[in-house]
């Protein structure tokens, strides 16, 4: 067979893998029991938000994680979406699965002589995060959405074409997150409409107008990253910004999402 033979679409057909973040109680979780048919994987001290009731499964370690996943690719479901709550919570169990194979005690070490100095453990991983990232893209060509939920932190971004400032970023070690970044179709943050209004304030008896900061009840979806924040999507017509209603939020997102999932074979 010729390469001739064997050229096809490259147009993907299924449903892709996706990651969302953002501050504490915005609607992640909420967001992502929109999408079709969900199975909830969660962490201990992970809950769905209050009158959301999923079907679930407690990820206890990374094995078992990996276990359920081929579960959900041998086994006949109805399940349309994976949810994953939340990845910086499983990374600890990466860590841990690259250190039982290692032989290791910690994955990173202050201590010059350690296999795990200088980040070395961190980059031993990714054997670990390549599992799993090649599970959750054998979930999504099977016709499953992947939903991986994260946590949010402030860091400090170093610019070399400003100042460096601090900005949202995903709650993962750095190389987890670039991995993560590489292996799924859109990193959306969602925060709350903020808006900045002048209020008259004394100092030394002196009165001047100083900048507050308004968190509104407006929740956004950013798909694209900005200097406060980092986000970005692969798909086409995305807008920058995707206004999140509970409620509608898939509604939304599926208007570029551009997927049609496999129609299944006849037994």
């Amino acid at each position: 067979m010729s390469v001739f033979d064997r050229l096809k679409s490259s147009k993907r057909t299924t449903p892709p893998a996706i990651a969302i973040y953002g501050t504490p109680g915005v609607g992640k979780t909420s967001l992502a029991s929109e999408f079709p048919d969900p199975l909830y994987l969660f962490v201990d001290g992970e809950e769905t938000p209050d009158g959301v009731d999923l079907p679930s499964d407690q990820i206890t370690s990374f094995g078992g994680l990996l276990d359920t996943f081929a579960d959900l690719l041998e086994s006949e479901h109805e399940f349309k979406t994976v949810i994953i709550d939340s990845v910086d919570k499983v990374e600890p169990m990466v860590w841990a699965a690259t250190c039982a194979r290692n032989g290791w005690d910690v994955i990173d070490s202050n201590d010059k002589g350690s296999p795990t100095a200088f980040g070395k453990g961190y980059l031993a991983a990714d054997v670990e995060w390549g599992e799993y990232h090649e599970a959750v893209s054998a979930l999504t060509r099977a016709g499953m959405y992947v939903v991986q939920i994260l946590h949010s932190e402030t860091k400090r971004h170093d610019d070399p074409l400003v100042d460096a400032y601090d900005r949202y970023r995903p709650k993962l070690q750095k190389r987890a997150l670039e991995l993560v970044v590489e292996n799924c179709k859109a990193l959306l943050f969602i925060n709350r409409r903020t808006s900045v209004k002048q209020v008259e304030a004394a100092f030394g008896g002196k009165k001047t107008n100083k900048p507050e900061g308004m968190s509104g009840a407006e929740r956004i979806i950013h798909t694209d990253e900005r200097a406060g924040f980092y986000a970005k999507n692969r798909f086409k017509g995305m807008p920058a910004q995707v206004p999140y209603k509970p409620g509608q939020g898939f509604a939304e997102l599926s208007k570029y999402l551009l997927t049609t999932a496999p129609a299944k074979e006849d037994a």
